[in-house]
Parts: C-alpha cells; structure tokens; sequence
C-alpha cells in the first residue's frame, strides 16, 4: 500500500540487486530518483504503454501497489520474487492522506484546517476500504497468506520492523533474493553502506530528489516526507483507532 515505506524498499532492494556493479559511492541513485529505477507497473508501463528499460541486466526490479490476488496469473506462477511491506495502518492511512490531499490541485491544505470535516470523512472512508488501491486489510492478508504458502517467493516486510534493525533485515532481504552477502562484504561494512545509501536523511538530500516532478504530478522531494505529524493530526489518530476497530468488529 502507499506511503508503507515502498520508495524506501525500492531503493534497497535495487541497491542489494546491483551491489555487484556498483559500489554505493557509485550507485545510480545518486542521478536518479528511485521511482525510475524501480518504475511502478501500474503508472509508468501499464497506463502509459511504456516497456522498462532493458538497459539494466537481469534482474530487472518493477513495483507495484496491487493486491496479491489482483496480480497476473503469469506473474503469480513465474520465480519472480515478491518483496512486500507493510506499516502500521494508523501511520500509513494518516501518511496516505496527508500525503495525497496535501497537493491534490483544488483542495485545500488538511495541515491548515485542524477543524475540517474533510479528514474525518477521510478516514471513514479508509475503514470502510474506500481507497485508491482497494482496502487495506485486502492488501495486507493478501500477501501475508501468499508468504506463508510460498515463503521461497513471498517476502513480508514490516516497516517498522527495518527502521529497528535495518541491518538484519538488509540481510534477510539479500537472502531471499539470491544475493547474500559474502564475509568480505560484511567485514567491510557493505551492509552498512547501504544502509546509509538507502537512509531517508541521504535521500531526501540528494539533489536529484530535492527538484523535479513525476509524471504523476506529484513532486520528488513529496516521496521524501518524515512520518511526523502536527498535533491535531496525532489527535486524528484516535479518532482513526476508533474507526478501525469498528471495521474489524463488522
């Protein structure tokens, strides 16, 4: 789902994948935004009719907010591997609509109207499933059962769990997609370098995340916001916990 650490998980995924052919001081991140590394199925190939580029040697790395079951068959029974993660729903529904109704064209600023009826109808919404890519629950499950069926193809992720110990998750990552580390590469701090390559602080601060605007409309550096929220937000947060527990007694 959006706004679950997704950008963050295409940077280290990307990294760990090409760590052979390029050292961190090296990495194309550096000229390049994740999202055109990684490019979205949905976005960048589906709607616009583009193919990814084929410049960059196998494995080529595509991301998408799709639901396991809403997945193509031949995607489903290929090896392809599957890394997916997921965020608490409290953060990630107050992420989501900040993020989205804080530059959607037309509608006011949420940060601004503390007292607006816009965030409440916001969020029941989101506990009834009203979303861009469908329910979150449907997403979440969706891929934890796919995990536990086929942990050799599915990789669930939890983000907080990579913001407690990156550098074991790093590993358990690079395990899952057939790129472990070597003892030379541990002993010489690689797992560490990424680490920081893939940081939010080293990210936002690139130059080339700091300008420009996605085909989307939404501007690079707005993939690049901390998880910290006014107080009224957090307050919303409660209001939000309510609605929630009401779905899950339905």
């Amino acid at each position: 789902m959006p706004k679950s650490g997704t950008t963050w998980l295409k940077a280290l995924n990307f990294s760990v994948v090409s760590s052979d052919r390029y050292s961190p001081k090296e990495s194309p991140f550096i000229t390049a935004p994740p999202h055109e590394l990684v490019p979205f199925l949905e976005v960048d190939l589906y709607s616009k009719s583009q193919n990814p580029n084929l410049d960059f040697p196998p494995p080529r790395i595509l991301s998408c907010h799709t639901h396991y079951t809403s997945l193509p068959q031949s995607i489903r029974d290929s090896n392809c591997k599957i890394v997916y993660v997921c965020r608490n729903p409290l953060d990630q529904a107050v992420s989501d609509f900040v993020f989205v109704r804080n530059r959607a064209p037309g509608i006011a600023n949420p940060l601004s109207s503390p007292s607006s009826s816009i965030i409440d109808e916001g969020f029941e919404n989101i506990c009834r499933g009203v979303q861009s890519y469908g329910p979150f629950w449907n997403s979440v499950l969706s891929y934890w059962k796919a995990s536990l069926e086929r942990p050799d193809k599915v990789l669930f992720l939890k983000y907080e769990d990579l913001k407690e110990d990156i550098i074991l998750n790093l590993k358990r990552l690079a395990e899952f997609l057939g790129f472990p580390f070597t003892e030379e590469e541990e002993k010489e701090g690689v797992i560490e370098e990424i680490s920081r390559l893939c940081s939010f602080d080293n990210l936002k601060d690139l130059e080339v995340n700091r300008s420009g605007v996605r085909s989307s409309g939404f501007s690079n550096s707005a993939f690049f916001r901390k998880g910290e929220f006014p107080a009224f937000i957090l307050c919303r947060k409660y209001l939000l916990r309510k609605f929630i527990s009401s779905y899950q007694a339905q």
